[in-house]
């Protein structure tokens, strides 16, 4: 696409040619993989794609330049993504920092997108008139300050860093007690998903790591310095929305999804109980569902 190599995952079409399309956007530092089993639970279904999105360490999308793994740059590659696949419409799902890319996406494409489905989205926090000027100075000035720093700490860290998340991945219960723990139980993962993760982390170089760094430094800016895109998005975004969290999620705080609702009061929301930051990890049947459930009968108009 447009001369960079772009990787994703889909459902047998032929099965169903007319079938509505569902295109799931992971978190950009992880890859389409994590959608694997929601793939197998949408395709009775829809015809489901899921993405590597530019600057992933985990997945297959080549990355043209360092700032191509930012969130408004992810956003673009979004509708360049859609162009080359032809896909006129799609219900776009969108999970943690993909939640914020989805989102703008369904606002620069409104045309395209049936559906958005944001799943424990990253989007901007609520804050006071004080907080917002001290992320406006101080919060500004050290991101510009740690994110050349972290670039270089994990140049030298790399190895290690990628050494934890393997054990990590060898036993996904001892990320319960650890402070990394984003709720819920990632024991109910299958089998096959740690596997292929553990199988994708075991090939990645030190060196995109500093993708990482990208990723989190915009998500960052998007949510607490440069919010305006982001709040005016939220506030002009006309697709049906439907916002899913998870009843144990320590990502996502309640007075956030409370904020977020309160804006848009027209977009759905469901509560996923026992279920932390990962509900296409945790629970892919009940997710899928779910969407579907929310989707209603497909109507076919090609």
């Amino acid at each position: 696409m447009r001369g960079t190599k772009v990787h994703y995952l889909v459902t047998d079409q032929t099965r169903m040619p007319d079938a509505p399309v569902h295109l799931l956007v992971p978190n950009p530092t992880a890859s389409a993989s994590n959608w694997l089993d929601v793939l197998a639970e949408l395709r009775p279904h829809a015809h489901a794609i899921a993405v590597d999105l530019p600057g992933t360490f985990a997945g297959h999308t080549a990355l043209p330049n360092r700032r191509a793994a930012s969130i408004e740059p992810n956003a673009l590659f979004l509708r360049d993504f859609t162009d080359a696949l032809e896909l006129d419409r799609v219900t776009v799902h969108g999970w943690s920092a993909g939640g914020m890319i989805a989102l703008l996406f369904a606002d620069q494409a409104p045309e395209r997108v049936d559906g958005l489905v944001l799943v424990v989205p990253a989007l901007p926090p609520p804050l006071s008139d004080r907080e917002a000027r001290i992320w406006q100075t101080l919060g500004r000035a050290g991101l510009a300050l740690v994110a050349p720093i972290a670039r270089v700490l994990l140049r030298v860290s790399g190895r290690r860093v990628l050494a934890w998340n393997l054990r990590q991945l060898a036993d996904p219960a001892s990320i319960a007690g650890s402070k990394w723990n984003a709720g819920g139980d990632l024991t109910k993962m299958s089998p096959e998903i740690v596997g292929l993760m553990r199988e994708e982390m075991s090939t990645v170089e030190p060196t995109r790591l500093g993708s990482a760094v990208t990723v989190y430094a915009s998500l960052t800016s998007l949510m607490l310095v440069r919010r305006r895109p982001v709040l005016d998005a939220m506030r002009r975004v006309t697709s049906p929305t439907l916002l899913v969290c998870g009843e144990d999620d320590r990502m996502t705080p309640r007075v956030s999804i409370d904020d977020w609702t309160a804006q848009r009061p027209d977009w759905n929301l469901v509560v996923l109980h026992r279920v932390g930051h990962a509900p296409p990890l945790e629970v892919p049947a009940d997710y899928a569902r779910t969407v579907l459930d929310w989707c209603g009968p497909p109507t076919v108009d090609r």
